[in-house]
């Protein structure tokens, strides 16, 4: 089956969901295509059946955790992608590799960069305490060249805020200061969404 057709069948995997538990070992043997884009499509659709399925992706964290090393981006970044599903759906699945995660947050990559922060905001989801002590690699990501970069960031403010108030108090003023002066409105607003999930957290 040629690149095209395989990237089209792995495209309608992703929509058949009711396949997708026992698929898991086909997609797995995607992970040593020579395509670039097939490996990439894989590691993307692991990720959703790990979400979905963490049990069936097991076997399977090993070879997802070792494109964090990888010198192609596209893999870095889909990798951080599969890492945080699954890890939002059983943080233990993962956590042997957790660590190595976070070489992702300060990637040549702006799109890595932003996979790793998307990342941590799904594992932050259910796990939020095992940020406690990560908090200042968030805040220089709130100063990151790439626009994109900190818009996302202060959403990963916003999670932790609401589950882990006490995490996100030391940089509440930071946060008021973007909320009014940052140049970029989707800071701001994003910003601002932080501070009330923050407050309220702390108000209950």
């Amino acid at each position: 089956m040629g690149e095209v057709e395989l990237y089209r069948e792995l495209g309608q995997l992703t929509k058949d969901k009711s396949r997708w538990e026992e698929k898991t070992p086909y997609v797995s043997s995607f992970l040593s295509h020579d395509s670039v884009k097939i490996r990439a499509k894989a590691l993307w659709l692991l990720g959703e059946m790990g979400l979905a399925h963490p049990e069936s992706v097991h076997d399977t964290i090993p070879a997802i955790a070792a494109f964090i090393s990888s010198p192609e981006p596209l893999l870095r970044e889909r990798a951080a992608n599969a890492m945080g599903r699954i890890g939002r759906a059983d943080f233990s699945a993962i956590e042997s590799y957790f660590e190595d995660l976070f070489r992702l947050a300060d990637d040549e990559n702006a799109k890595v960069r932003l996979a790793f922060v998307w990342a941590s905001e799904n594992i932050a989801t259910n796990t939020p305490g095992v940020y406690a002590d990560r908090m200042p690699i968030f805040e220089k990501l709130l100063h990151d060249e790439n626009d994109k970069v900190r818009m996302e960031t202060p959403e990963m403010f916003r999670v932790l805020g609401k589950r882990r108030p006490e995490l996100v108090m030391p940089y509440i003023e930071q946060l008021r200061r973007m909320a009014k002066a940052d140049e970029n409105r989707v800071v701001r607003i994003h910003c601002e969404g932080a501070i009330r999930a923050t407050e309220k957290a702390v108000s209950i």
